[in-house]
């Protein structure tokens, strides 16, 4: 007797190209293996690298289509394999999962213990899958690789952005002093975060009206970046996550820099939820769709209209 297979409902791409190349349809539902997870997916959120993977970056990336696209997810365990400890059928989970195996654009996921903690119950799962991404991000730069401490300057690019926002407010939550770079159409915003002073860089150089500080976070790249430099005391840190930074420049204003790529960390997760629970990180929504407008969510990410998390919700 052959059993048919499960099948479930997913965004896939066969080939590299446009928002055309998105194919909403059935699939074959993954199985977990022993030290794995199958979360059953409520909601998913839309980064740029989704696109960029679509775009082409998935060959750089030496993932194999077709794709599943999506990384950052929020919904119930379905199952637990037989070495999983920490987490039962039934949990109410978020993470940052892997693409080498299948990603969110699904309604099932297969995910590590390492990768996923439980949602804060202070959210539901469209504002916890906006959290993985931009939070982690931001606590590696600037916590991990930058050791920002408590009293220290620090200088957040792009802080209106998914990553930039969640570093004012982490920043911000560990008592460093917070400037801010964005346009004057979200200062009200970034100062609801948390940010000391802002600089409206479509108006200002931030080298003329910043200096001194510990730590750049730099979420922008390209001029920006380079700019950034002069505004750094002798030994601070800067830290990009777009372009690896000048060490020519580094070494000619006597800081530290480097860049870093964010990390699935479910220990970090779990940090992050105690801030979220204390109300000191919050979280921001632009739109939700269903996963079967995938294209429509695609086409609003890379217009870079939007000021909050696209989400692709599953019922």
């Amino acid at each position: 007797m052959i059993l048919a297979l499960e099948k479930m409902k997913a965004v896939t791409i066969s080939k590299y190209g446009d928002q055309t190349v998105l194919t909403y349809g059935e699939i074959e539902r993954p199985k977990p293996k022993s030290d794995e997870i199958l979360v059953h997916n409520r909601a998913v959120a839309v980064n740029p690298v989704d696109w960029k993977i679509r775009d082409g970056l998935g060959e750089v990336f030496g993932l194999k289509l077709p794709i599943v696209l999506g990384c950052e997810i929020a919904g119930t365990i379905e199952e637990a394999g037989g070495d999983v400890r920490d987490f039962s059928p039934g949990d109410q989970v978020y993470g940052f999962v892997s693409l080498q195996r299948n990603g969110g654009y699904a309604e099932y996921t297969i995910a590590k213990p390492d990768e996923i903690a439980p949602i804060p119950e202070n959210l539901d799962f469209d504002n916890a899958a906006a959290v993985p991404v931009g939070a982690l991000t931001s606590w590696q730069a600037i916590f991990d690789a930058a050791n920002l401490q408590a009293g220290q300057r620090i200088l957040i690019t792009g802080a209106s952005g998914g990553v930039g926002s969640m570093a004012v407010q982490l920043a911000k939550a560990k008592g460093a002093f917070v400037i801010a770079t964005a346009s004057s159409k979200n200062e009200n915003f970034v100062r609801s975060l948390g940010a000391d002073e802002f600089v409206d860089y479509t108006r200002e150089k931030i080298e003329q009206r910043v200096g001194e500080v510990d730590v750049v976070f730099d979420t922008v790249g390209g001029d920006m970046l380079e700019r950034s430099f002069r505004t750094l005391r002798r030994n601070g840190f800067l830290v990009s996550i777009v372009t690896p930074p000048s060490n020519e420049k580094a070494e000619k204003y006597g800081v530290r820099a480097s860049m870093i790529g964010v990390q699935p960390s479910g220990k970090q997760l779990r940090e992050i939820n105690q801030l979220i629970a204390e109300g000191k990180l919050k979280t921001r929504v632009a739109t939700v769709l269903p996963l079967s407008e995938v294209r429509k969510a695609h086409e609003l990410s890379e217009s870079g209209r939007t000021s909050g998390k696209i989400i692709l919700h599953l019922s």
